[in-house]
């Protein structure tokens, strides 16, 4: 009897371990603040969900080694990959690896070169760009047509890193809104990319400024952009009630500043569950179960009448 008891353990055991899910994770880089909202969101529901565990990895903004993390993984024996690709232009490759192996593959936040093309087991979970820069542009241009601007204003563009799909159209919906009637007003002075980065954004203000050049806007493809951008205004003494200063992402940092009076309109992206979504699919797919190969999280505008709701989401 006992020996029985003891193999029904053991096959317990085995049917267990069966089931865990393993997860490898390669994100573009830790050091950004919305892409650790997103890995934490990726985290958190791990720890969620029975039988998961994931690996996270960080690409340090570096192509090669990324597509080095998904071979490792592969090799390792994942169950499914998550990918937040540092060159949307360089995703066939990861999608080659992963598709080769049989792993299953998601990416997340920043949409792949081959989306449309992906293999059944892969797919892609993120927010509609579509969206971010045009409800940021078209809040900005209200904004400035009530401050009594609409006979004519200029305004600062400031792009993320040229490479990523996200940038591209972001500054893309800020062209399609200047390009309507409504807000054909405004005219860009200069717009140039910052690399998501607020330090660089900070530097790239700071030369503006030095032209002497009169704009009312700035138009930032992310809030880390928009915060250095602030930065260097606020440090060359000109007042924030005199500019109108938009992001994408509703950080935390974002949301004090808009406490403070200094950004003007944010769009909430919803980093938490973009991770969430990620992981959902990547155990779907590792389980042969069906997914769709495009889920999408909208996008949310934020000002200051209802910033409120968001202070604790990202």
């Amino acid at each position: 009897m006992k020996k029985i008891i003891i193999a029904a353990g053991l096959t317990s055991l085995m049917s267990t371990t069966a089931m865990a899910q393993n997860i490898g994770v390669s994100m573009a880089l830790f050091d950004d603040n919305f892409l650790t909202v997103l890995r934490n969101g990726i985290e958190e529901t791990a720890g969620q969900r029975d039988g998961v565990d994931v690996q996270i990895e960080d690409a340090q903004n570096d192509v090669a080694r990324q597509l080095d993390q998904i071979n490792n993984f592969v090799a390792s024996g994942v169950d499914a990959i998550i990918v937040n690709p540092v060159d949307t232009s360089a995703t066939q490759a990861m999608t080659d690896a992963a598709s080769d192996a049989g792993v299953p593959l998601v990416f997340v936040n920043r949409e792949p070169i081959n989306v449309d093309t992906l293999p059944d087991n892969q797919a892609f979970v993120a927010s509609n760009e579509i969206e971010s820069g045009t409800l940021e542009t078209f809040e900005v241009c209200k904004m400035l047509r009530a401050q009594g601007l609409g006979n004519g204003a200029k305004a600062y563009v400031l792009m993320g890193e040229l490479s990523n799909q996200a940038a591209v159209q972001r500054t893309k919906d800020v062209e399609d809104i200047l390009g309507i009637d409504m807000c054909s007003f405004i005219e860009v002075v200069d717009q140039q990319t910052a690399n998501w980065s607020r330090e660089q954004a900070n530097s790239l203000m700071t030369n503006w400024l030095a032209s002497g050049e009169e704009f009312h806007a700035v138009i930032a493809n992310n809030d880390e952009m928009a915060l250095g951008a602030i930065q260097a205004m606020k440090s060359a003494g000109i007042s924030m009630d005199a500019v109108v200063v938009g992001g994408v992402d509703a950080t935390q940092d974002a949301l004090a500043a808009m406490q403070a009076g200094d950004l003007d309109v944010t769009v909430f992206q919803n980093a938490g569950g973009q991770g969430t979504g990620a992981l959902d699919a990547a155990i779907a797919l590792s389980k042969g179960e069906p997914v769709d190969q495009k889920v999408y999280i909208p996008f949310e505008l934020v000002t200051p009448d209802n910033m409120a709701n968001y202070m604790t989401q990202n």
